[in-house]
C-alpha cells in the first residue's frame, strides 16, 4: 500500500508579491519567499533563504 501524499496549499498571491521585469517576466519578491516559508531551489533574484 503506498503513503498518501500530502498536498501544498499554494501560498495566495497580492500584487506586492511580484512585479513584471523589463522583459514581461514574474518576479517574486522577498516579502513573497517569506511568506511562502521555504526555498524552491529554481534560483530566484530575491530568495531570501541560504543557498546550499
Amino acid at each position: 500500500m503506498k503513503p498518501e501524499k500530502k498536498h501544498q496549499t499554494p501560498t495566495p498571491i497580492t500584487p506586492s508579491d511580484y512585479y513584471f521585469n523589463e522583459s514581461g517576466l514574474m518576479v517574486f519578491t522577498k516579502s513573497y519567499h517569506l511568506k511562502r516559508g521555504y526555498c524552491c531551489q529554481s534560483g530566484c533574484k530575491h530568495c531570501p533563504f541560504p543557498k546550499g
